[in-house]
Order: structure tokens, then C-alpha cells, then sequence
């Protein structure tokens, strides 16, 4: 049984979580007119409340950690309103005491003009991921050059994860030794954003515990925010591919990014499939 003191934590964290996630969002993004001067970034409480349709008492009390209850529906509506992606989706009805939500398979977070870029840019292996690293979004010519993602579990669809847990994806990474080290600089530069968030602290206990590597450098305390523009990788059935990165940002204090993999050199671009099945 769940004691008054976790649930008092649990509604805390829910607080600051939905604060965090509309302080991210811009009036232009959800169709709102720019009115007056605003003290802080993002929407208004009001603005979410209008925009997934409850009351402003009753969203402002969520925000405070009143002990009050919120439907599936609502959740829903707030989810969208906030442009959840399915992991903080997920976390949303966690953090809310709401049972588990069925998987979702659209995004919110990924426009539809974002999916067709998926599709477009193919057979050049496009993914989306957010801050926390979790893949969002791919296309086919992704899964050609890392595998089957599909297969993957939905909560293991975490780009770090796989690169220091999945033995394949690490013989794919022909610069694994010289990379990881710094994504993992650059994870612990993001969490600073996020380091009161379960989700963020979960992330990083399971790596600590799972992968020695990840709690060696962990403890180095390194960080780095650029990033990395060249990689190179061993495809089973074509080998030696280089790839250059661009990376595009959905908006505006936006953590989606879109990460594109244009072929290096002509030997990659002649080695890219020239349709998928």
C-alpha cells in the first residue's frame, strides 16, 4: 500500500513535471495569440486549462499537488495540449496514479510534417529522439543501418541504452570506443534540466547498474554539448559506411531534434538501398 508520504511526493513530482512541460510550449505553437508581456516562458496555466478543456481551478490545483484525481480522458487532453511524446505520456499517467495507458502510436510531439520527412529523406536514415535520448521516431533506412527497432521494446527504444546494452548495435558503431563517451557527456549536460524527474533518475540508475562503462564515466562528472557530426559504421551486409549528421530542432526551446544521416563519401551513397520492400 502506497503511504501518505509517497503519494505527497508522487503529486509533487506531477507538479513540477506538468510545470516543466508547459513552460516549453509557445502560444504561436498552439495556435494562441502573443497578448501583453509574459513573465515566464511557455503558456499560462489558464491557456492549458482553455486549450484541453477543464477548468483553470482544477488544473491549477493538479500543477500544486492537490491530492485530486484525474480521468483517462483528461490525462489525454492534457497529454496532447503539452505535446507529450510517448514516453512522457506514459510518465504523465504514472506520475497521476492512473493505470498504465495503452501504447501509443502516434506521437504528439512528432508533427505530421515531421513524419513525412521520415518518409522523403529515404533510403538516408533519419531519426527523432528528445533530450532523454528515446527514439520517437525513425524510418526504413534507419532500421537498414541499425536493425530491426521495431523488435525492440517500446521502454528500450533509448538510443543510449542500445548503444551500451545491445551487443549488436555496438558492432555496428565502427567509432563506439570514441563516441559514448561523449553522448554520455552530453546526456549529463541535458539532465541538468531535468534532474529532479523519476524518468531521468530512473535512466541513469539502470545504466549505472547494467553497464560498468556508463558508471565509469558517470562518475567523471564530464560534460559536452556539441555535437557529434561524423560516425562511422560496419553494415553486415555492405560494410564500411560514413555518415555526416545534421541535427534540426522542432521550435524554439524545443528538445526534439531530428537527426539526418547523409552519406559521406560516394562509396556510402552507392551502398544505400534503392527501395525498401
Amino acid at each position: 500500500m502506497t503511504s501518505a508520504v509517497e503519494e505527497r511526493l508522487r503529486r509533487g513530482e506531477l507538479g513540477a513535471f506538468l510545470r516543466s512541460r508547459r513552460a516549453r510550449i509557445t502560444p504561436e505553437q498552439v495556435g494562441l495569440p502573443l497578448s501583453g508581456r509574459r513573465r515566464t516562458p511557455g503558456l499560462r496555466r489558464e491557456e492549458v486549462a482553455q486549450l484541453a478543456g477543464v477548468g483553470v481551478t482544477w488544473y491549477t490545483w493538479l500543477e500544486q499537488g492537490r491530492d485530486i484525481n484525474a480521468s483517462e480522458q483528461v490525462l489525454g487532453a492534457i497529454s496532447r495540449t503539452l505535446r507529450l511524446d510517448p514516453h512522457e505520456h506514459a510518465h504523465l499517467f504514472t506520475l497521476a496514479g492512473s493505470p498504465e495507458p495503452p501504447a501509443v502510436k502516434e506521437c504528439n510531439a512528432v508533427t505530421a510534417s515531421m513524419r513525412k520527412m521520415l518518409t522523403k529523406l529515404e533510403p538516408y536514415p533519419v531519426a527523432i529522439r528528445n533530450a532523454r535520448c528515446d527514439l520517437l521516431g525513425y524510418n526504413r533506412g534507419y532500421t537498414w543501418l541499425m536493425g530491426d527497432v521495431d523488435a525492440i521494446p517500446f521502454e528500450d527504444r533509448n538510443t543510449l541504452v542500445q548503444c551500451l546494452l545491445n551487443p549488436d548495435w555496438r558492432a555496428r558503431m565502427l567509432d563506439w570506443d570514441s563516441n559514448v563517451p561523449r553522448v554520455i557527456a552530453s546526456f549529463r549536460a541535458a539532465m541538468a534540466e531535468h534532474v529532479g524527474e523519476p524518468a531521468w533518475k530512473s535512466l541513469v540508475k539502470r545504466l549505472k547498474a547494467e553497464s560498468p562503462l556508463f558508471d565509469e564515466l558517470w562518475n567523471r562528472h564530464d560534460v559536452n554539448a556539441e555535437p557529434i557530426r561524423t560516425k562511422c559504421y560496419d553494415h553486415p551486409e555492405v560494410g564500411l559506411l560514413k555518415f555526416n549528421f545534421t541535427y534540426l530542432y522542432s521550435g524554439r526551446r524545443s528538445e526534439i531534434t531530428v537527426s539526418t544521416y547523409t552519406p559521406a563519401d560516394e562509396e556510402t551513397a552507392a551502398k544505400l538501398p534503392l527501395a525498401f520492400d
